[in-house]
């Protein structure tokens, strides 16, 4: 399985996982990303750091390190 971080931009998954523990996963959670909703990858800034994604209807912009911790199919 991939994580957030490694799709492209224009790439769509599903996420299907979140790993993490305590309020770094609770503030994933409370942005939206949760398990079954479908995310489009918009832009990746030239150093890979924030990611901007689409998701539920609106942009997030989401760090690196969020994105890994973020499994999708």
């Amino acid at each position: 399985m991939k994580t957030l971080r490694e799709l492209k931009p224009g790439e769509t998954g599903t996420v299907v996982r979140l790993h993490g523990a305590g309020p770094v996963k609770r503030r994933i959670m409370d942005m939206g990303l949760t398990k079954g909703v479908s995310v489009l990858v918009r832009k990746v800034a030239p150093l890979g750091d924030p990611i901007e994604v689409s998701v539920r209807g609106y942009e997030l912009s989401l760090r690196r390190a969020d994105c890994e911790m973020i499994q999708i199919d």
